[in-house]
This record gives C-alpha cells, sequence and structure tokens, in this order.
C-alpha cells in the first residue's frame, strides 16, 4: 500500500517584497503631481548695470495716486486715513482723470465709450490724463500679507474695470481673454491702448518689523 506523501502547503517568496515597495515608491513619486503655491505672477525689471546711472525720470506728484499700509494694515490714501471699502472706484477715478491732457491723453479720452466719459474728472490738481497716471503702493516691513494682496487686487481691478468697459465686456469677462487667441488678443490690446497698467511698489521701509 503506496504511502500517502504529506502534502505541504507552497511557500510565497518574500524576498523581493522589498523591491515591489521600492519600486511603487518611486512609481508614486514620479507620477504624482505636487501643487505648488504660484505666488504674485509679476514681472521684475533688469538688473540695474551698477555702471549705468539710472534714467532721470520726472514725474508730476500729482500724477501719482499714493497707497501707504502701515505695520498695523491701516490704510493712509492720498494723505488721509482710509480703508479697502471703495478703493477700487478711487483709483479708477484718479486714472480716468483728465486735468490737463495733451494731444495724446484727448485722443485716449475720445477713444472713451459713454459709460466711461460720463464719469471723467478734470481736476487740475490730480493726473493729468491716463496715460501719466501711476498708482504707488508701499507697504511696512508689519504690512500683512493679505491685505497687501487685497490692496493689490483692488487696483488692478480698477484698471481692469476700464478696460473692459472700452471693450463692452465685463471686468470678469475680459479677465477671461487670452493673449493668445487673435481675436481675444485684439480685444485685450484695445482695451490697454494708451493707459497702462502703472502700479508702483515700493520697497516697504523697516518700521515695524525686523
Amino acid at each position: 500500500m503506496a504511502s500517502r506523501m504529506k502534502k505541504e502547503a507552497p511557500e510565497i517568496p518574500a524576498g523581493s517584497m522589498a523591491d515591489i515597495a521600492f519600486l511603487l515608491l518611486i512609481f508614486f513619486l514620479v507620477t504624482t503631481t505636487i501643487a505648488s503655491d504660484k505666488g504674485i505672477l509679476n514681472f521684475l525689471p533688469p538688473k540695474q548695470d551698477p555702471n549705468v546711472p539710472p534714467p532721470d525720470i520726472k514725474v508730476n506728484e500729482r500724477n501719482i495716486f499714493t497707497i501707504l499700509i502701515n505695520a498695523n494694515d491701516q490704510l493712509l490714501v492720498e494723505g488721509e486715513y482710509g480703508s479697502t471699502e471703495g478703493l477700487d472706484e478711487d483709483v479708477k477715478a484718479f486714472i480716468l482723470n483728465f486735468g490737463a491732457p495733451d494731444e495724446e491723453g484727448q485722443a485716449i479720452y475720445n477713444s472713451l465709450p459713454a459709460s466711461l466719459q460720463s464719469v471723467v474728472r478734470r481736476d487740475p490738481k490730480s493726473s493729468d490724463d491716463p496715460s501719466e497716471a501711476i498708482v504707488s503702493i508701499k507697504t511696512n516691513r508689519g504690512t500683512s500679507y493679505d491685505i497687501y494682496l487685497e490692496v493689490f487686487d483692488l487696483v488692478k481691478k480698477a484698471y481692469f474695470d476700464i478696460y473692459a468697459a472700452r471693450v463692452n465686456l465685463s471686468s470678469e469677462e475680459y479677465r477671461a481673454l487670452s493673449d493668445e487667441m487673435p481675436g481675444e488678443s485684439e480685444l485685450q490690446d484695445k482695451g490697454k491702448a494708451g493707459i497702462p497698467m502703472a502700479i508702483s511698489i515700493a520697497e516697504p521701509d523697516k518700521q515695524g518689523g525686523n
């Protein structure tokens, strides 16, 4: 009588498990997309050549709309305490002031739709015309990043509102235009024509921080 052979359960080789786990780790590291904070998309000017003196640019003070943000996140707008509420409308009124327009400035006025011409000011103590208007934002070392971004976005909103109205679009529709599409790129250029987004970010002072 043949003896029955006891069947042994097959063993699963575990020697290569570490190698498999390592390969899986590499796979996920290579294929996983890691989100990154892009920050504010601004183009910085090229580095100044130390051997070349900076250009002497004279800007009339009335053509500069000044916004100061102190270490307590308080705003000083054109020398008076203010807030972010209605700031975009104040900036828009400054840009659309025609205090002393030259020939180019008058051409810009003529290109504005009736909706913008109706809100144009002619204050001789304010900006000469939109092509000369500059908005200056200066912060303090203690200024929070949130209030800076809020002010910066409101200033940009003022410009986009003007650009959008010039091409009969809403501000959201204008922002959604792509410069890679010929028709949309032309609308962008038409909206900006003669009115550059002149925002000056001044270096923060050292008060209120280390």
